[in-house]
């Protein structure tokens, strides 16, 4: 869903309406449903894959808060690390990275065929595993403290009027107005 497109013109009053009408401690729901739905108006199959990058960085970042042994706090942060940057690596660079390597063997006399994958590039994906490496990375470093509660959590990596175009936002400054 664009936001200049007609869906959307009648997606936001609706939202705006149901959180203004939700008691005040269930808002939070209104937007992580209302994310997830416009989120998925791009195309549904990749939803999965934003609700892995979440409850990755959510884990991850509450056993870092809870060990106190360095090597093990780095350690899961190497974790989220490898596997978020993983999936933006194989969505969005794979078929460049894998093109790119079958010219240079073929230089070298290999008869290799391309392979390549017809994957379309999860809308936002830049944007959803940078906000989650920040708060993993935050956390980590004793900056913010690690959110308890998976839901509100969810709302600050998928919250919809940033998902397309950013600013990549700051758990310190996001977290507490998805809490109030």
């Amino acid at each position: 869903m664009l936001f200049n497109s007609n869906a959307f013109y009648v997606f936001l009053p609706l939202v705006f309406a149901l959180y203004w009408l939700t008691p005040r401690k269930y808002r939070w729901g209104v937007l992580l449903v209302s994310s997830y739905y416009f989120y998925m108006s791009a195309n549904a199959a990749y939803i999965m894959l934003l609700l892995a990058t979440t409850l990755i960085s959510y884990g991850t970042a509450l056993f870092m808060e809870r060990t106190p042994d360095s090597k093990r706090r780095k350690r899961y942060l190497w974790i989220a690390l490898v596997i978020c940057l993983g999936f933006l690596f194989f969505f969005k660079y794979f078929n460049f990275l894998s093109t790119s390597v079958t010219t240079l063997l073929r230089k070298c006399s290999l008869p290799l065929d391309d392979v390549t994958l017809n994957l379309v590039l999860p809308v936002g994906i830049s944007f959803y595993t940078f906000q989650t490496l920040g708060y993993v990375l935050d956390v980590y470093h004793g900056k913010t403290k690690a959110c308890r509660h998976f839901g509100k959590y969810a709302v600050f990596v998928s919250f919809f009027p940033l998902l397309l175009a950013g600013p990549i936002e700051r758990a310190e400054h996001l977290m507490p107005q998805i809490e109030r």
